[in-house]
C-alpha cells in the first residue's frame, strides 16, 4: 500500500528552491573580540542546514539583559523567543495529546503506520519532515523526530519565516512551500542584516507575504481520506478542519484582518527588535509572538509536566501565554446578551444572542473543541425554577450521554443543551473520534464568523451541517446570512409563581471534553498511558468565555397576562410630569405592582406594592409596566 494512500499525495514540488548562498559569503560586521564577547557556539550554522533551529535566533530575539531591546514604551518585556516558547506552536511536537492520538491511530491502522506519521509530522514538525525530504530521507517518522533537534522544535522561527509567497494560501495538509536558500523573511523594509548574515549565516529579507493570512494556510485546513474499520479505503476524503478557510468565508479579508492580526496583535510602540546594537531605530508597529488560540487546559497540562515533555520555558512564560489566551477567550471571542422575548399567562421565553467576533468559526481547529450553554433561572429565594446544560462532575454536559446532542432553536427542557461543536461521523453513520474512521458530518452547528455565507466558494470545506441549518435565528437575520450570530430561545413554565425571577446564562468552553476522550482511554499505549497520567491530574475545567443576566424580573402566573389592555384602563397624571411624580389611576382591575424601565428597556425599579403618586427615578421617558389581577399593560411616562 502506498503510503500517501491515507492522506493522499504529497506533490513532490512543495518545496520551492531559489538561488544559492554567494561564494563570497557575508560581510564581516564584528571584530573577533567582539565576536568573543558575545560567547555563541553558532558561527555560522553549517551550509548545509536548510532550517536554523530557535536556539540560532534566541542570542538577538529574545531576552536583552541590558533592557534596550524587545520592551515596549512601558519598559514591558515583549521579546519574541520567551513569548513563542510556551505556545501551543513551540510545543506542537512535545504535545502528549498529539502523541497519544498518534499512537492510537497506528495502534487500530498499523498497517498505515508510515502514511499516518510522514502526515502528522509535516504540521507538527515541519523543518525536520522537509529536511529529511529534501535530503532524500523520506519517510520521516517520530521516532526520527525524536532525535532531531530541528524537528523537536516544532513550529519554530525557521517555519514561518521561510515560507515563500509562490502558491500562498492555495495549498493545504501539510503541503508547505519554502525558501529553502540561506534567507529569511521578515515584515520591515531594510533590514539590518550583518548580525544575522555573520552569527547565524541567513540573510533577512523583506517581504509583505510574511503577514499575509496564507502563511497559516497549509497547517490549518487538513483533508484527509477515510477507511471502514477493516483498513479499506472509503474512495473519498474528510475535512478535519479547515480554520483558514473558514477565515476565506468571512468578512475579515475584506476589512484587511489576517490570521496574524488577531494571533500576533500589533502594538504601535516602537521596538527595537535586536539586542546588542544600540544603534539600532525601533520598528512599528511590532507584532506581539504570543501565537495563543484557546487550548488553555494543554498550555496548563505542559506547564507542569515541561520537564518530563522536555520544554524549556519557565512556567513564568507559561503563566504569560495562558493570560494571553485567556484573554483571548474572554475579550475577542464572543459578544453575550439576553432579553425577555415573550410572557403569558404560564410562560416566560428568554432569547439569547451569541456573536461570534473571531475571524474563523466558533470553536474552531481540532475537532475535539466545543462550547456549551449553561442556564440557569432561579427565584428569589435563590432556589433553581429551571437548569439547560449543567456540568456534571465527569465534566460531561447533561444530556450528552444520550448520542449527538442536536442544536436548537428553542430549549425548553433540562435534559436539552445547547453544544456548538463538529460531530464527525464513521462509514455507519456513528459517532468517532478516530480522524482515519471520520466519513462524515452529523453535526456542525459551532458558530460562523461575521459574513460567513453558504454562496462561498469554499463552503464546501466550512459547511453548516445538522438542524442549525433550519435555525433562521443561526448566522441569519431577518433572513439574510452573515451575522454571525445565533439566537437561543429558552421557554420557562411559571403557572403558579408570582414574584421576581433572574435568568443567568454562560457560554463554556472544552478543548478536550469526555466524549471525544473516551475512546482512546480504551486503548493503551505508552504514548497513551503517559498522557493519560498527564490528563488525570490536570485540571478539566471548562473555561467560561462570558456571560450574561437578567435579573429580578417580576412574573405573575397567577392571571392571564393576554387579557390586558383591553378591558383595563390606566390614567397616568400628570404626563409629563415636572417633578418626576405622577399618580396612577386604574379601572377595571386591581393595581399590584408596578415596574419602570428605560426607554431601551432597561428595567430601573420595581415596586411590588406602589404608592400613590409614584415617585420616578430621575428626567427622561420611562416605560412603566403596570401589573393588575387581570394582566399587564405597559404605559409611557415623560419626566423633565
Amino acid at each position: 500500500m502506498s503510503k500517501h494512500l491515507f492522506f493522499g499525495a504529497l506533490i513532490l514540488g512543495t518545496i520551492y528552491i531559489a538561488g544559492s548562498w554567494p561564494e563570497s559569503g557575508p560581510k564581516r560586521f564584528h571584530t573577533k573580540e567582539e565576536i568573543a564577547a558575545f560567547n555563541t557556539n553558532l558561527l555560522p550554522i553549517d551550509s548545509t542546514v536548510i532550517f536554523p533551529t530557535s536556539a540560532a535566533c534566541k542570542g538577538c530575539h529574545g531576552l536583552d539583559p541590558n533592557g534596550y531591546a524587545m520592551i515596549d514604551l512601558a519598559g514591558n518585556d515583549v521579546n519574541i523567543y520567551d513569548d513563542w516558547r510556551a505556545t501551543m506552536m513551540a510545543n506542537s511536537a512535545k504535545d502528549p495529546f498529539w502523541r497519544a492520538k498518534v499512537s492510537h491511530e497506528i495502534l487500530l491502522y498499523p498497517q498505515h503506520s508510515t502514511a499516518i506519521q510522514s502526515k502528522c509530522v509535516t504540521c507538527h514538525a515541519p523543518n525536520g519532515h522537509y529536511t529529511a525530504f529534501l535530503r532524500g530521507l523520506d519517510p520521516y517518522l517520530i521516532e526520527d523526530m525524536l532525535q532531531d533537534s530541528i524537528g523537536i522544535d516544532g513550529v519554530t522561527c525557521s517555519t514561518c519565516h521561510k515560507i515563500s509567497d509562490q502558491n500562498l494560501g492555495t495549498t493545504f495538509s501539510g503541503e508547505i512551500y519554502f525558501d529553502t536558500t540561506r534567507v529569511v523573511f521578515g515584515p520591515y523594509p531594510g533590514p539590518f542584516g550583518a548580525p544575522m548574515e555573520e552569527f547565524v549565516g541567513f540573510k533577512p529579507l523583506y517581504r509583505d507575504h510574511i503577514n499575509d493570512a496564507g502563511i497559516c494556510a497549509p497547517c490549518h485546513t487538513l483533508v484527509t481520506h477515510p477507511f471502514d474499520y477493516e483498513g479499506n479505503s472509503l474512495g473519498t476524503s474528510y475535512v478535519e478542519q479547515a480554520t483558514y478557510h473558514e477565515w476565506l468565508n468571512s468578512s475579515y479579508p475584506e476589512l484587511g484582518v489576517s490570521c496574524q492580526g488577531c494571533h500576533m496583535p500589533r502594538i504601535d510602540d516602537p521596538v527595537i527588535i535586536s539586542a546588542n546594537y544600540l544603534f539600532l531605530d525601533p520598528r512599528t508597529p511590532y507584532g506581539l509572538h504570543e501565537l495563543v488560540g484557546a487550548n488553555t487546559m494543554m498550555l496548563k497540562l505542559m506547564k507542569e509536566h515541561r520537564q518530563t515533555l522536555g520544554i524549556d520555558a519557565d512556567a513564568e512564560h507559561f503563566d504569560a501565554t495562558i493570560a494571553s489566551t485567556m484573554s483571548m477567550l474572554q475579550e475577542k471571542t464572543l459578544q453575550i446578551s439576553m432579553e425577555v422575548e415573550e410572557e403569558t399567562a404560564d410562560s416566560i421565553t428568554f432569547a439569547l444572542k451569541l456573536v461570534n467576533k473571531a475571524g474563523h468559526k466558533f470553536p474552531s481547529g481540532y475537532p475535539s473543541r466545543r462550547a456549551f450553554v449553561a442556564f440557569t433561572v432561579v427565584n428569589e429565594a435563590g432556589d433553581t425554577l429551571f437548569q439547560s446544560g449543567r456540568l456534571r462532575p465527569d465534566f460531561e454536559v447533561e444530556g450528552q450521554e444520550n448520542g449527538v446532542e442536536p442544536h436548537y432553536q428553542l430549549i425548553n427542557r433540562p435534559d436539552q443543551a445547547q453544544i456548538y461543536e463538529i460531530v464527525p461521523a464513521d462509514v455507519n453513520g456513528q459517532f468517532t473520534s478516530i480522524l482515519e474512521r471520520a466519513y462524515s458530518t452529523i453535526k456542525d452547528n459551532r458558530l460562523p464568523p461575521e459574513g460567513f455565507s453558504a454562496s462561498h466558494p469554499v463552503y464546501d470545506t466550512t459547511r453548516i451541517e445538522g438542524l442549525a441549518l433550519d435555525d433562521p435565528d443561526f448566522n441569519r437575520k431577518n433572513g439574510v446570512e452573515g451575522n454571525g450570530a445565533d439566537v437561543v430561545h429558552y421557554r420557562i413554565g411559571i403557572e403558579g409563581y408570582q414574584g421576581n425571577i433572574s435568568a443567568y446564562a454562560a457560554v463554556y468552553y472544552q478543548s478536550l471534553p469526555p466524549r471525544w476522550m473516551a475512546e482512546l482511554f480504551d486503548a493503551s499505549t505508552p504514548e497513551i498511558e503517559t498522557f493519560r497520567a498527564m490528563f488525570n491530574s490536570a485540571d478539566k475545567s471548562p473555561v467560561m468565555v462570558g456571560s450574561t443576566a437578567v435579573e429580578d424580573y417580576f412574573v405573575d402566573g397567577t392571571v392571564d397576562v393576554r387579557d390586558n389592555a383591553a378591558n383595563i384602563r390606566v390614567n397616568i397624571t400628570p404626563n409629563p410630569t415636572s417633578n418626576g411624580i405622577c399618580s396612577i389611576d386604574v379601572q377595571g382591575a386591581q393595581l399590584r405592582a408596578v415596574t419602570v424601565f428605560s426607554a431601551d428597556g432597561r428595567r430601573l425599579a420595581h415596586h411590588p406594592s406602589p404608592s400613590n403618586p409614584l415617585r420616578l427615578p430621575g428626567k427622561g421617558v420611562f416605560l412603566l409596566q403596570i401589573d393588575t389581577n387581570r394582566g399587564k399593560v405597559v404605559r409611557k411616562v415623560v419626566a423633565y
